[in-house]
C-alpha cells in the first residue's frame, strides 16, 4: 500500500509539473487573462481518470495553486474583495474542478465524458467570475468596445473565446491518447 502511495504522489508531481510547462506554452492569450495552451489541462485529467477521485481532486488542487502563484494577479491592482474572488473563482476553484474527470469510471468512454465535464466546469467557474466579480469595472472595454450593463454575455463571450477552444483541443487530445493501447494500458481504462 505504502508503494502504491508513493507511485501515485510520484506520478501526480511529474503530471503537475507536465501541466505547468504545457500552459506556458500559449497559442493564445487573452486580454484580461485566460488563454488556449497546449493541453495543460490534459496530464491533470490522466491523472483524476486514472487514481481515482481522492488523488484527481488533490492534484488538480495543487495545479490550481501553481496556476496561482504564476498568475500576476497580486500584481494587478485590485481591491481585497475582488483579489479574494479571483484567486478562489479564476484559480483555485476553476483549476481544481478538473478533477471531476475522475468521477466516471475507468472506461474509455468515461475518460472522455470526464474529460468534457471537467472543461465545462471550469467554463462555468470561469463565466461565474466574469458576471461576479470582472463586470464591475468602471471601464470596461474588451474587443473595442464597452461591456458595462451586460455582464453575461460579456462573460458568455470572453471566457468562451478561450474555453472552447482548451476544450476541443483537450478532448482531442484525450481522445488520441486513449487510442493507444499502451497509454489505454497505463492509465488502466478499459474498453467501453
Amino acid at each position: 500500500m505504502r508503494n502504491e502511495n508513493v507511485r501515485k504522489l510520484t506520478e501526480s508531481a511529474v503530471m503537475i509539473a507536465l501541466a505547468f510547462v504545457l500552459s506556458m506554452v500559449k497559442l493564445w492569450h487573452m486580454p484580461l487573462g485566460g488563454s488556449v495552451t497546449l493541453l495543460s489541462m490534459l496530464p491533470i485529467l490522466l491523472i483524476a481518470v486514472k487514481n481515482g477521485p481522492a488523488w484527481g481532486f488533490a492534484t488538480a488542487f495543487c495545479y490550481s495553486l501553481t496556476q496561482l502563484a504564476t498568475s500576476g494577479v497580486f500584481g494587478w491592482g485590485l481591491t481585497p474583495l475582488m483579489l479574494v474572488g479571483s484567486m478562489f473563482l479564476d484559480y483555485i476553484l476553476a483549476f481544481t474542478v478538473l478533477g471531476a474527470a475522475s468521477l466516471f469510471g475507468k472506461s474509455t468512454k468515461g475518460a472522455l465524458v470526464g474529460t468534457v465535464v471537467a472543461c465545462v466546469l471550469r467554463f462555468v467557474i470561469h463565466f461565474l467570475s466574469g458576471v461576479v466579480l470582472w463586470t464591475n469595472f468602471e471601464e470596461f472595454v474588451v474587443f473595442g468596445q464597452t461591456w458595462v450593463g451586460r455582464p453575461v454575455l460579456y462573460s458568455i463571450c470572453y471566457n468562451g473565446a478561450f474555453m472552447l477552444p482548451e476544450l476541443i483541443f483537450t478532448v482531442i487530445g484525450m481522445t488520441v491518447f486513449v487510442a493507444v493501447k499502451p497509454i489505454r494500458k497505463l492509465i488502466g481504462l478499459t474498453n467501453g
